[in-house]
């Protein structure tokens, strides 16, 4: 647990979806700080520790700075997908929603990534 954190949600949006059996989180910052800062913190390896317990093959991180977006992949994360699985959000659509969660160290500039600049 982290002592001094902010909420991903505090400087960012977020989507996500599915694709069969894998699922898609978009990550989109508020402002051009907030993405500098994400593409530093917000690393794959985090994302796939904050979902573990959805039993994830891996992560993969794409980067869109011209929309100031982070996009992840999630192989592997819907147990079989909208047809097969027994999960109560079969297609991912919440994870979108779950990721805002995230904790993040604190940035020293937090108050200016909470400024929509896009």
């Amino acid at each position: 647990m982290m002592k001094d954190a902010c909420y991903l949600g505090s400087i960012a949006t977020a989507r996500s979806g599915d694709k069969g059996n894998h699922a898609n989180v978009a990550v989109v910052a508020r402002c051009q700080a907030s993405y500098r800062y994400l593409e530093q913190v917000l690393t794959a390896e985090r994302v796939a520790t904050f979902f573990e317990s959805l039993d994830i093959s891996s992560v993969e991180r794409f980067e869109l700075p011209k929309i100031g977006s982070l996009n992840f992949l999630l192989l592997d994360a819907l147990a079989g997908g909208a047809s097969r699985s027994l999960r109560i959000d079969t297609q991912g659509k919440l994870l979108g929603t779950a990721i805002l969660e995230l904790k993040l160290p604190t940035p020293n500039n937090l108050g200016e990534m909470r400024a929509i600049d896009y």
